[in-house]
């Protein structure tokens, strides 16, 4: 992910996204998150709106991520 120049915001939120510490079942389920969070950090402008669209994505991939934890 592309993070240069970016808003301290934008880089703090940014790398929560991270997937590859995760174990593969886990990884399936977090990298479309991570997908969307680059595309959309490329598209947009820093900013507040930004940053809670990210931040709602962030809740979002951890609530998916602990289904497919009680699925397991």
């Amino acid at each position: 992910m592309n993070l240069i120049g970016r808003h301290p915001s934008t880089n703090q939120i940014a790398r929560y996204f991270d997937y590859e510490h995760l174990p593969a079942h886990l990884q399936a389920i977090s990298k479309p998150c991570h997908d969307l969070a680059e595309q959309m950090i490329a598209a947009l402008p820093d900013g507040p709106e930004l940053t809670t669209g990210l931040r709602k994505l962030l809740e979002a991939k951890d609530c998916f991520v602990r289904a497919a934890l009680d699925k397991s």
